[in-house]
């Protein structure tokens, strides 16, 4: 069996790659990013085919942030088509293709003419879910949103109609594809994995304090709203709350405005893995209320290094750890519940130890990415002994 990926960026796509490559079941992986991005992926150059010339220099522009949503909404849509018409015309025959969602049904439907299978891989929510879901935050907040544009998701929901199967990281994911009446049969859950060789615990947090961490892009769909209204309200003498990943200003001054803003906050910005191992492995906790998210890989990460997650219902922390024994989950948009995980945690030192050696374990047990590639060889060979 013979599977072939697409990505338009990297994604988790490429930890899929180098997983059916070590099954001798990668017949190629076709993305928009450049090639000299990809040296150290571990897959050969012939098995990687690159399409740069719409996507990079849309990652690259340093000005997109001052355009016209019209005009970055058109920019993002000719990156998708031709993207999508270019991989279809290079793809290779392949018993499954597994197109990443968006830009993916060309390839797809080829693959099924060809009597193969298509697989349109979905990292998040139902795309009108997450519309739904971003629209709801931004009126909460006030904040104007130009909302997902419909030719995006007219494109994904042509994909979903199409695909053999959807696979999608979380139940959560899986709830809002049904909720839009996609039929449960079409659905395939495959959570993503953890690098355990990259993230393990270096050392431990300091005593007497208590350090919340954040990690993931600032913004009002990840949740910081929310957290950094519990963090004001935690009772502790020694307490820090970190940010690690893309900063925002915009929401930044939108809190500071409001009052909300902690002048303790620390903003790190992207810092190396390394150092970001380092990070996690001194935080007391690390929290992750988003709003909506297809499955949070920071959350596998820092338990991979001794770090408690406190995670959002939407994240996908149903599927990687134990309510109450290996992290916390919680309803979206509750400050309370928020705050009052974070402080039992602050006032039972004990008890974040036992939950930091129990979340180690539990993303043990899970495994790495060896464990998600068994998971999708299943969900493929099914699909090919069904031709």
């Amino acid at each position: 069996m013979k599977i072939a990926l697409s990505t338009i960026g990297k994604f988790h796509t490429f930890d899929l790659a180098r997983e059916l490559y070590a099954r001798d079941a990668l017949a190629g992986i076709y993305t928009g990013y450049p090639r000299f991005k990809l040296r150290n992926e571990g897959i050969p150059d012939t098995l990687v085919h690159t399409f740069p010339w719409v996507n990079a220099s849309y990652m690259a522009f340093p000005w997109k942030h001052h355009l016209s949503r019209t005009t970055v909404q058109a920019w993002e849509n000719l990156n998708a088509l031709t993207f999508s018409r270019w991989t279809q015309s290079k793809l290779v025959d392949c018993d499954v293709y597994v197109g990443l969602s968006g830009s993916g049904l060309r390839a797809g439907l080829k693959t099924q003419a060809r009597g193969g299978h298509y697989v349109c891989d979905r990292g998040s929510a139902h795309i009108r879910a997450q519309d739904q879901l971003l629209r709801e935050e931004h009126d909460l907040w006030s904040v104007p949103y130009a909302g997902i544009d419909p030719r995006t998701i007219e494109r994904e929901e042509a994909e979903y109609a199409a695909a053999d199967c959807i696979t999608v990281p979380s139940t959560f994911s899986i709830q809002s594809f049904l909720e839009q009446g996609v039929r449960q049969e079409k659905l395939r859950l495959l959570p993503y994995g953890v690098n355990l060789k990259r993230f393990e615990p270096v050392s431990k947090p300091p005593v007497g304090e208590f350090n919340v961490l954040f990690v993931g892009g600032m913004s009002l769909q990840k949740g910081v709203q929310y957290l950094v209204q519990a963090y004001s309200r935690i009772q502790h003498p020694n307490k820090s709350l970190t940010f690690v990943g893309s900063p925002s200003a915009a929401l930044i001054k939108l809190l500071d405005d409001k009052g909300l803003w902690p002048t303790d906050a620390k903003v790190l910005g992207h810092v190396p893995q390394q150092d970001l191992k380092h990070i996690m492995s001194t935080s007391h906790v690390m929290v992750l209320p988003s709003i909506q998210e297809g499955f949070g890989m920071v959350m596998a990460q820092a338990m991979a290094c001794g770090c408690p997650v406190i995670a959002s219902d939407n994240t996908g922390g149903h599927d990687l750890f134990e309510n109450g024994v290996s992290g916390y989950l919680v309803p979206i948009r509750n400050v309370d519940a928020l705050a009052g995980r974070m402080q039992l945690l602050a006032d039972h030192p004990e008890q974040q130890r036992e939950m930091a050696h129990k979340a180690l374990q539990q993303v043990g047990n899970i495994g790495g990415w060896s464990t998600y590639g068994d998971c999708a060889m299943r969900i493929f060979s099914e699909l090919h002994s069904h031709a």
